[in-house]
């Protein structure tokens, strides 16, 4: 298994409309945090992410957080 680049030493905060999003789980994209194909040759695919009424989150750019797409802090400890 490949092990994901780490991003950003930091969470994404940003705010979204609804739709549907890919979050990069590689750390390749150079469209962070969403997914732009770089994944291309390794085993990692991207992650569909739905938004239903418009808000901020926080997605993970570390590629370390335990829950997939937002931050839970795991950057704090690289």
């Amino acid at each position: 298994m490949d092990k994901p680049k780490i991003a950003e030493r930091r969470p994404a905060v940003i705010e979204l409309d609804p739709g549907t999003y890919f979050w990069c789980r590689c750390g390749r994209s150079s469209q962070q945090p969403f997914c732009d194909g770089s994944h291309a040759g390794t085993s990692f695919t991207p992650m569909k992410l739905e938004i239903s009424d418009k808000r901020r989150v926080a997605l993970c750019q570390c590629k370390q957080t335990g829950k997939e797409p937002m931050c839970d802090g795991a950057h704090s400890s690289l």
